[in-house]
């Protein structure tokens, strides 16, 4: 493993995330990635959900997975010299989870490359946060296995470069809702407002649209999630990063 920090590999180019070519056309989606696949098709895998069909991503989310763990936590190693494995771990956990994997997803625009199913698009399809979780662990998995573990690191460390340098240790173990009322009450201003503005699905299997709004900062974030709080949790992380540059509550 080079002993040169993760920050000072190159940044990504400017791309923008596009439609995902089809598979007549014998290429691979374009998303707004350091790297170019020689074997295009592992990036067509790694964005198709199992309600599309096979091969889906679900074994690259795996690999993409493992991969994310090393890099981000070589990252924490670097970053905070002085930090005890313990709150390491719990950073590295808070970092790599769903929320998180998310909200990076949606800054590079992936959900528009995803391929899911017509069922799966009637019950919140690209826009719910597990299948762009799911989707952006599998994505670098596929990085990996196609370029390398540099190339890997490459690709990642750009996409969480904000998510690395917002990266607070008091923020452990809390939830976006939580960090956001926190921000938002250091600053003086009124607590954020939730409201359900869409629920699709069956009743049994039901998915929530929320916003999330903060009047005061003219901030209006959308989440989904299969619960109510889970929507608003996500619909918060939005909200989070939508905040004015500076600190942000992690």
């Amino acid at each position: 493993m080079p002993a040169s920090s993760s920050t000072s590999r190159r940044a990504p180019p400017a791309a923008s995330a596009a439609a995902p070519a089809t598979d007549a056309e014998g290429g691979a989606p374009r998303v707004a990635l350091d790297h170019a696949f020689e074997r295009p098709e592992l990036l067509r895998q790694a964005l198709t959900h199992r309600s599309y069909g096979t091969p889906n991503n679900e074994r690259l989310e795996f690999v993409g997975d493992a991969v994310l763990n090393c890099v981000v936590g070589r990252a924490l190693y670097e970053r905070f010299p002085d930090m005890p494995e313990g709150d390491l771990s719990r950073m590295r956990a808070h970092l790599v989870n769903q929320d998180t994997l998310a909200q990076v997803a949606r800054r590079i625009d992936l959900g528009r490359a995803i391929r899911v199913g017509e069922g799966e698009m009637k019950s919140g399809g690209t826009g719910r946060a597990s299948i762009l979780a799911d989707a952006m662990e599998a994505v670098f998995g596929a990085v990996f296995l196609d370029g390398g573990y540099e190339a890997a690191c490459r690709v990642i460390d750009g996409v969480y470069a904000d998510v690395l340098r917002e990266a607070d240790p008091t923020a452990l173990g809390k939830d976006p809702k939580t960090r956001l009322q926190e921000w938002l009450q250091a600053k003086r201003l009124p607590v954020p407002e939730y409201a359900i503005v869409a629920t699709s699905g069956e009743a049994h299997s039901q998915t929530f649209e929320v916003e999330c709004r903060i009047p005061d900062l003219g901030i209006v974030a959308q989440g989904s999630g299969t619960s109510r709080r889970a929507a608003e949790q996500d619909a918060a992380q939005q909200a989070l990063g939508a905040l004015p540059k500076g600190r942000r509550g992690g």
